[in-house]
């Protein structure tokens, strides 16, 4: 979920609750001061129909215009009781002029007279439908919260989205960062103090790994450089050893298994060069290079190696595909990927090398598909092959991340499928 996805459902579950409350105590406000009102002018009526009758004037008829009524009648010390001397109601009261019943406002007096005795004075006056205010009411105040609502959220969207704006910017940034690679600084423009901090925080971080990278390239290469001559010397001691020592059986047998180890060792450590090298960008010429011609060399060259397994290769290719390529980095490419196929096809099987288009397929054989995430890193192999160092498929990714190539794996009727695209 977005940031501001999670902000606006946010002030949604404040702000309705809030609203809601708010329109809840409006209307009661409204409707409390709407009594006040009405029960100001109802006491001031009862006072002058009280004032009049308490010194004989004649009481105003029920007819006379007015909205308001009253009803004056004689009671006794009993009901004076057992009755308050000043309410105020809410009641459906006769409207004489209208001839029927209204909601109304009553207030209800007892008094008394000098000589007459106890009063009691009913005054009653119109008032409004509670259901048709609340109503109203409703349809104005959802009108009002929904108008608010939609204002206050777009208006806290877009600040939210200005406001953020140098986020974005470092997470685009982020998005295109590779260690090694040459990048911009990162983008520190912005006025908030939080993300001033963040963006530096960032660029320390991003020169760190810089560092890291560099210093694992440095010893990944220098290594790979320096094992270079122990090993070859390794292994022509081990080459004497067989020519001109009398060594018998098992001791032939153990120096070849040594010898066998150092080959391995040969391979991966210029595997591991050649990788670090790439990395390092160290071939930067290019040249038109025939993929077709390398793969029919590298055809011819695998098919010997791998004659006594029975395992051929049937090619399904144009006449030619040229790319602007370095040779040595297309030569690793296109090798490796047929090595690779070879290498783990079954004794008697056919690999298939097929061009369609701009992309390069080659296939083999297999039981079960291979894990795709991680069948391109360095050392990882699905099942162990003897003369498999881990590293030719992570040299095949290498040179395809080199010159934005698209390398893909899938297993299709059983077969493994591995393509390189060339855009």
């Amino acid at each position: 979920m977005k940031l501001t996805t999670r902000v606006t459902l946010r002030l949604l579950l404040v702000l309705v609750p809030l609203l809601t409350l708010w329109a809840a105590l409006f209307y009661v406000a409204m409707v409390d001061e709407i009594n006040d009102e009405t029960d100001d002018a109802l006491e001031n009526y009862a006072e002058w129909i009280m004032r009049r009758h308490l010194v004989g004037e004649a009481l105003p008829s029920q007819g006379d215009g007015s909205n308001n009524s009253y009803e004056l009648r004689s009671v006794d010390a009993a009901y004076v009781t057992s009755h308050p001397h000043l309410q105020f109601r809410d009641a459906e009261f006769y409207i004489p002029d209208k001839k029927e019943y209204e909601p109304a406002r009553v207030l209800t007096l007892l008094f008394e007279t000098p000589d007459r005795g106890w009063f009691e004075l009913q005054v009653a006056t119109p008032t409004f439908e509670r259901a048709d205010l609340q109503e109203t009411v409703l349809g104005w105040i959802a009108l009002l919260m929904g108008l608010l609502l939609i204002t206050g959220i777009a208006l806290t969207m877009w600040v939210f989205r200005r406001s953020m704006t140098p986020l974005y910017r470092l997470l685009g940034w982020l998005d295109g960062y590779l260690p090694g690679h040459t990048t911009t600084p990162v983008p520190n423009d912005t006025t908030i103090v939080e993300f001033q901090r963040l963006n530096e925080a960032t660029q320390q971080m991003a020169n760190r790994a810089e560092q890291l990278y560099e210093r694992q390239k440095q010893f990944i290469g220098n290594a790979s450089h320096e094992l270079q001559t122990p090993l070859a010397v390794l292994g022509n001691r081990m080459e004497w050893m067989l020519n001109e020592l009398q060594l018998n059986e098992p001791q032939m047998a153990e120096v070849m298994r040594l010898l066998q180890t150092q080959r391995h060792l040969v391979r991966l450590n210029r595997n591991l060069l050649l990788l670090t090298k790439i990395d390092n960008g160290q071939f930067p010429e290019s040249t038109a290079v025939d993929v077709v011609a390398l793969v029919k060399e590298q055809r011819e060259m695998l098919d010997e190696i791998y004659e006594e397994r029975g395992v051929t290769c049937r090619l399904i290719l144009p006449e030619r595909f040229v790319v602007q390529m370095n040779e040595s980095l297309a030569v690793v490419l296109v090798t490796n990927l047929m090595r690779n196929a070879y290498l783990h096809s079954a004794d008697g099987t056919v690999v298939e090398v097929l061009m369609e288009g701009r992309q390069l397929i080659v296939s083999n054989d297999g039981e079960q598909p291979l894990d795709d995430r991680r069948i391109f890193e360095r050392f990882y192999q699905g099942s162990k092959r003897e003369g498999s160092t881990g590293l030719g498929l992570a040299l095949v990714r290498a040179v395809a991340e080199a010159y934005g190539l698209r390398v893909k794996y899938a297993f299709d009727e059983g077969r493994h499928r591995f393509s390189v695209t060339w855009p």
